[in-house]
């Protein structure tokens, strides 16, 4: 498994890729969300919004990965441009995740 290998950003992209092209390659993204949920503290604020904008696209349900983004989307709330919080906002309510 090479996912440990990804930084941040090449996690985001590739999820971000993946649900783009409309394939919800769940191995793929389980695997992805437990290695981002061990890395969280090292996502920026683009990079914690595209992964979550890619799991509620590709209608990926992850409830570990989107409770530890909404705890460092918290903690750097002021961090976030305007369109990273509108994304992750979006992802979170098109997930149904409150």
């Amino acid at each position: 498994n090479r996912i440990g290998d990804f930084n941040p950003q090449a996690m985001a992209n590739t999820v971000w890729a993946f649900a783009t092209a409309g394939v919800a390659a769940e191995a793929l993204f389980g695997a992805m969300a437990s290695a981002a949920v061990n890395r969280i503290g090292d996502f920026n604020p683009q990079n914690l919004a595209n992964t979550v904008w890619a799991f509620a696209t590709a209608g990926v349900a992850a409830e570990a990965l989107f409770g530890a983004i909404a705890g460092a989307a918290v903690n750097r709330i002021g961090d976030f441009n305007p369109q990273e919080m509108a994304n992750a906002v979006w992802a979170f309510a098109t997930a149904g995740v409150a």
